[in-house]
């Protein structure tokens, strides 16, 4: 368990020095938050901790230049993604984890990579990191936030649906880019639940 803090603490020194101040108190209420869940489900912690605290490495970066260091990389970016530039980072940051900071585990790659869009069939992982994006304590934003925090620790796919189904009629009041593995997610998980009653 030393070793496992050790590589903790190693990776929040970097963070720390690499993205602005409000970014990295974001990726460390993730993390935290991520360890809840994991409590909650029953998942391995350090593994929800590590996905909570990487998962937006890349986004010291703005849109444009992780455009040209995917390419770089040689990182395929769908249609939906070149529409939709503010998800990229989470493509680019799995890369990073990866690659930078020397994550091999497929399931914290994949929960880092779908933290923005969501997409059908999550892992548990994948769910706990899409979630405590959203519900972490310096989030505040959503209307129905509170409902939402209560509902992540009683039933993961329900609390997908509800900030799936918020998420899209944001994104489609602003008018901006919507990449379809969004509405995928949702129709997945809409194919199985119903709204909350109100």
């Amino acid at each position: 368990m030393i070793a496992a803090n050790e590589q903790i603490f190693t990776y929040r020194k970097q963070l720390k020095s690499k993205l602005d101040p409000m970014r990295y108190e974001h990726s460390l209420s993730v993390s935290f938050t991520c360890v809840a869940l994991a409590m909650r489900y029953g998942y391995d912690i350090h593994r929800a901790e590590l996905a909570g605290l990487l998962h937006d490495c890349a986004k010291r970066y703005g849109d444009n230049e992780l455009m040209v260091k995917c390419q770089k990389h040689g990182i395929k970016l769908t249609e939906g993604e070149k529409k939709a530039p503010a998800v990229i980072h989470a493509t680019y940051g799995a890369w990073m984890a990866e690659h930078k900071f020397g994550i091999q585990d497929e399931e914290i790659l994949s929960a880092i990579r779908c933290h923005t869009t969501g997409k059908p069939e999550m892992s548990i992982l994948d769910k706990i990191l899409y979630i405590a994006d959203y519900i972490e304590p310096r989030r505040n934003k959503a209307s129905n936030l509170d409902q939402i925090r209560y509902l992540a620790f009683q039933d993961l796919d329900q609390t997908m649906y509800e900030i799936l189904d918020g998420t899209l009629a944001y994104l489609k009041k602003k008018d901006v880019g919507i990449d379809p593995m969004t509405q995928c997610a949702y129709e997945y998980f809409k194919g199985s639940l119903q709204p909350l009653k109100q």
